[in-house]
């Protein structure tokens, strides 16, 4: 504990929640909810460790700007402290370690893949992928230099490295054996918001989309790394080939390098192909309940939320084979080759033309993402908080 208080106290590193939270950003918003609901209650056993303390651990959640999210931390009981700052990396390799360094602060957590170079405390990293490294075309230049100068002393340093799935631990060893028996895994959670709709919601949601008899969805950035481009050539093919085919609903924003693919989708409006661009987050829950399947042929992915989130609403899902996909899917959605363009086509036909297939999917869908909670992501990163304190 440190000298002015007896509670451990836990600085978070909050720059993924400066703009409207998405991915990481939801992610770290989630789980310091849990970690404040009740604090000091949680109790059980984790991996033969008995969990039950009464310490109230205590975070600080700290930015180079103001948060979109403010109000939802300070009711969670989440301390924050802005120190403004022109650009987010200068201030996590430079002003983030000034302030970790006093003798308030106990340990550093950076849900945002990497930690300050110069750290008197100890620390623990949240490593959600490594496409950083592994597909850089992904990724905007600007992105890269903030990741990977620091990523190698990142996994040196760190305590604990935590990862969304054992796709991504088993990566994390692969490339960077030093850190292999530091690494731990803690799955995400499903936000109860995705949970299956009325028969009248979903109507309506229809309606508002154009689509009365339903839509195949994805839901993801328009970036190579999703290969969002076989799935349009499949569902051209199919709905060229028979009209009943389902529209396709794109929702995600416009990644690096997908100018090309922004045309395709124009060039596809006439046939029934409607891209949303980036959507708010209570119509998008909407979005995906009205769906009448859910499709992601990613290449690569650190935990795949999507189709987690899709299985939640009750939609039957097709879904990757490569690297975490399979972990979130488990047995309750379609796995398909990204690279078989027929593979995929022949999973599209079978959900579609099998009405008691997507029922079968959809209830194994809604089992399966109800065993990913956010309460349980917290408790076991508030053990490893403690263990990396000890």
């Amino acid at each position: 504990m440190n000298e002015t208080t007896d509670r451990p106290t836990i600085a978070v590193d909050l720059r993924a929640l400066v703009g409207p939270p998405a991915g990481i950003g939801f992610y770290t918003l989630e789980i310091l909810r849990e970690l404040n609901h009740s604090p000091g209650t949680f109790g059980g056993t984790l991996g033969g460790l008995e969990t039950e303390h009464s310490c109230g651990t205590r975070y600080i959640g700290m930015a180079h700007a103001p948060l979109s999210v403010e109000a939802e931390l300070r009711r969670a009981g989440v301390e924050l402290e802005c120190h403004p700052a022109p650009l987010g990396v200068w201030w996590q390799q430079i002003v983030l370690p000034r302030r970790v360094s006093r003798p308030d602060i106990d340990l550093l957590w950076s849900p945002l893949i990497t930690l300050p170079l110069r750290l008197t405390k100890p620390a623990v990293v949240t490593v959600h992928d490594l496409t950083a490294m592994l597909y850089p075309e992904s990724h905007k230049l600007k992105l890269r230099l903030s990741i990977l100068p620091f990523l190698g002393h990142t996994l040196d340093t760190a305590r604990t490295v935590v990862t969304d799935s054992r796709s991504t631990a088993d990566d994390l060893r692969f490339h960077f054996p030093e850190c292999a028996d530091r690494v731990r895994v803690v799955y995400p959670g499903v936000g109860t918001e995705f949970e299956p709709a009325t028969t009248k919601a979903i109507a309506e949601t229809r309606a508002e989309l154009g689509c009365p008899d339903g839509y195949i969805l994805h839901v993801g950035t328009l970036e190579p790394r999703k290969n969002v481009q076989l799935l349009i050539d499949v569902w051209e093919s199919l709905r060229r080939d028979d009209r009943s085919t389902p529209p396709l609903v794109l929702s995600g924003a416009a990644g690096w390098h997908s100018r090309r693919l922004r045309r395709r989708i124009e060039e596809l409006a006439e046939l029934g192909l409607i891209w949303l661009g980036h959507t708010e987050r209570t119509r998008l829950v909407r979005i995906f309940q009205a769906a009448t399947l859910f499709a992601y042929p990613s290449f690569y992915e650190g935990f795949g939320l999507p189709p987690l989130e899709a299985m939640a609403c009750g939609v039957p899902t097709v879904t990757s084979n490569r690297s975490s996909l399979p972990e979130v899917a488990g047995e309750a959605a379609l796995q398909i080759d990204p690279d078989d363009p027929d593979d995929l086509a022949r999973a599209l036909r079978r959900v579609l033309s099998n009405p008691g297939l997507r029922r079968e999917l959809g209830e194994r869908g809604v089992e399966r993402a109800a065993t990913f909670t956010w309460h349980r992501a917290a408790r076991e990163m508030e053990q490893i908080f403690l263990r990396s304190l000890q």
